[in-house]
């Protein structure tokens, strides 16, 4: 008699604890946890990186040589966004080839292509950087005082950059990320 007891607690507890996970999950509904990296359903529904290669112009399997990637040093933006903060009257004169995304502007982990990588163009220096004109620059919205790069973004710029150096045969040695992101 007491072993039968024993199982509907058993039995009770173990109903009590699968309706309190599913109330729970479905209280979370399509909202990621803030950790993000582990809702595979909302990064599985961004584009995948090589489909942000695609150009209006020819591309060339010798035009790109290297491949730099910095942080905006800002805490939000997208295209337009970064545009008009650097004093731009046009998205089409932003100095990078590809923007990621942190969600606040465009979706986490978003990738977006500017007018110089439809058009194959290259990057102008500026006086923080100075680099050949061969060099395809990507540019996470972060400014790492206040916000850090997501897992989602890191993840898009390494699909990023594998697709990119598979494509125009970029060797390691030539990517340069920013102190704080190892390859």
């Amino acid at each position: 008699m007491s072993e039968q007891i024993r199982v509907w607690k058993v039995l009770l507890v173990l109903l009590l604890s699968m309706t309190s996970g599913a109330v729970i999950l479905m209280a979370l509904g399509n909202n990621a946890p803030s950790a993000g990296a582990f809702c595979l359903s909302s990064y599985y529904n961004l584009l995948p990186a090589e489909a942000a290669l695609s150009s209006r112009a020819r591309q060339h399997p010798d035009r790109w040589e290297r491949i730099e990637v910095f942080y905006s040093g800002t805490r939000v933006g997208d295209i337009n966004w970064l545009a008009s903060l650097s004093g731009l009257s046009n998205a089409k004169d932003l100095n990078c080839h590809f923007i990621v995304c942190n969600g606040h502007g465009g979706e986490d982990g978003e990738i977006q292509t500017t007018e110089k990588w439809q058009k194959q163009l290259a990057a102008r220096p500026t006086k923080n950087w100075y680099s050949p004109n061969k060099t395809i620059r990507i540019c996470i919205v972060a400014d790492t005082k206040s916000s850090f790069p997501t897992d989602y973004q890191l993840k898009r710029v390494e699909a990023l950059i594998k697709s990119l150096t598979r494509r125009f045969d970029i060797p390691q040695d030539r990517i340069h990320y920013p102190g704080d992101i190892s390859e």
